[in-house]
């Protein structure tokens, strides 16, 4: 009874106490949201302003086409002017927020984009009448000559001092996030493109340019999230309508009695050129390489686009030599196949350190959405990458049973645009390991990206990815084996000759 009577009187007690906090919980809560908003918008704009040196809103002036954009990570209201002066990424100056991408992406994507913007300007402002005036508008008709330097663009990330932009691009292991910057790299591509391609002439209607490949994204060393790091790139070779650009990303080691700069990661992109209204190729703007490197650069992808034209003329050639080529691939095909028909046909008597390639396979899908979207109103390349990257990482991860580590980006094609609401389906596989050399055994990725259309019964690919990583050598010291992956289909050998010819891993 005592007991009864004891929790009789406490449940009053608190019955009493919470009539009392209910009434006064709407002011209560009031004061307690705004406390906790305003402190924190207030401490996020100051150390933003303390963080990247940014002066107080005030017209900017010109500056330099190369000086570094400045990447901030909070959200401010103020108005600002067009210019060359710092910019701030978590903002539109000049238009409303539901003419522009979706806060989903980074800073560095939406700073870039902002500074690409006034190129574009004229189409955004005036909506379905801005697209009456383009096709009123003249084609670009006399071709400029530019250098590099006038396309050269850099950014600056200040990992060192931004916490909350350090947060954004940290991963589990303390160093950047690559699919968050390949993001970064592929929109920055995008700004030199336009840069180059721009005439300078509000009368003429811009280009429309597409990423449409990326050729050997390369990691040097490992990219630290608690130092400061830059990206800079410049384009280094065009064709009629084609823009090759090559991207450096560079981080100064802690430690290191070198205050220069050291390259951390390379990256070429190509981009090609079409008219917005016909969407036929367009010539771009000339380039003139001034010094010893820009000239080399020039060069040397001259030399890759002339091997490449060969390369398809050759595959031209006469029956004779297509006979033998046949000859030499059924051979090669059969070679890779005979492992996997044991797989299939004896599976006891299989080799166990290899892996049939079906058994690694992934897959994710997603359905494309508005916040996704890049300047032109299709999918943003960089996301894409991005998708394709986690996937791989987690097919390498789940294949290797040790975390990878990441190597290249040794191919991606962009064969179709993907457009917002489209249903995209990512497959991913371990096309082959490469174990010759023990020290360093390579596993390659291949990501397929399927734009699927469900209605109309049918599914093409929009996208393909290669990427290779590797593991740490301490797992290797404690006695991890990589498997190698085996086809059990044609298809499947087929796919991984053209991804070995391609590598020249039979030249």
């Amino acid at each position: 009874m005592v007991a009864t009577a004891t929790a009789l009187v406490l449940s009053r007690s608190l019955l009493r106490r919470s009539a009392t906090s209910s009434s006064r919980s709407p002011l209560g809560l009031e004061l307690s949201a705004r406390r906790a908003t305003r402190p924190f918008s207030l401490s996020q704009s100051r150390a933003a302003s303390t963080t990247t040196g940014d002066p107080p809103p005030q017209t900017p002036t010109n500056s330099s086409m190369d000086s570094p954009i400045k990447v901030v990570s909070h959200h401010f209201g103020g108005s600002g002017g067009e210019g060359g002066g710092a910019i701030d990424a978590g903002r539109s100056a000049r238009k409303p927020l539901s003419l522009w991408p979706g806060m989903y992406h980074s800073p560095v994507t939406n700073a870039l984009w902002e500074a690409r913007s006034s190129i574009f300007e004229r189409m955004i402002d005036a909506g379905a009448g801005g697209q009456r005036q383009e096709q009123q508008q003249p084609p670009q008709t006399e071709l400029l000559t530019k250098t590099p330097t006038q396309s050269r663009t850099s950014i600056v990330y200040k990992f060192a001092t931004d916490d909350i932009l350090r947060e954004q691009y940290r991963d589990p292991w303390n160093q950047v996030r690559i699919g968050k910057l390949l993001e970064d790299l592929d929109a920055l591509a995008g700004t030199i493109a336009v840069k180059h391609c721009s005439d300078e002439d509000s009368t003429t209607r811009p280009l429309l340019l597409v990423t449409a490949s990326v050729d050997k994204m390369e990691l040097k060393k490992p990219i630290r999230v608690d130092t400061d790091l830059k990206i800079a790139g410049a384009v280094t070779y065009v064709g009629r309508s084609s823009i090759d650009i090559q991207i450096e990303v560079t981080q100064v080691d802690q430690g290191s009695d070198m205050h220069s700069d050291l390259i951390a990661l390379t990256a070429n992109f190509t981009f090609v050129a079409r008219d917005s209204m016909t969407g036929k190729s367009a010539p771009v703007n000339r380039l003139s390489p001034e010094t010893e490197k820009e000239k080399q650069l020039f060069g040397e992808r001259e030399a890759r686009d002339k091997l490449r034209k060969r390369k398809r003329e050759e595959q031209k050639g006469g029956l004779e030599n297509g006979i033998h080529k046949l000859h030499v691939e059924s051979e090669r095909l059969n070679s890779l196949l005979a492992e996997g028909r044991v797989f299939s046909d004896l599976p006891a008597l299989a080799d166990r350190d290899s892996i049939l390639l079906k058994d690694t396979r992934l897959e994710n899908s997603l359905i494309c959405q508005p916040q996704q979207r890049n300047l032109h109103g299709r999918i943003f390349g960089g996301f894409l990458m991005h998708r394709a990257f986690e996937l791989a990482f987690s097919t390498a991860y789940a294949f290797v049973g040790q975390k990878p580590c990441f190597l290249e980006v040794d191919h991606v094609d962009f064969l179709k645009p993907v457009d917002v609401g489209d249903f995209l389906r990512f497959k991913s596989c371990v096309l082959y390991t490469q174990l010759d050399n023990p020290e360093q055994p390579l596993v390659n990725v291949e990501v397929v990206a399927h734009v699927t259309r469900p209605e109309l019964r049918k599914s093409e690919v929009s996208n393909t990815f290669h990427f290779t990583f590797t593991v740490c050598s301490d797992a290797l010291k404690n006695g991890l084996k990589i498997r190698h992956v085996v086809p059990s289909t044609e298809e499947e050998a087929r796919r991984i000759l053209e991804r070995m010819d391609a590598e020249g891993l039979f030249d």
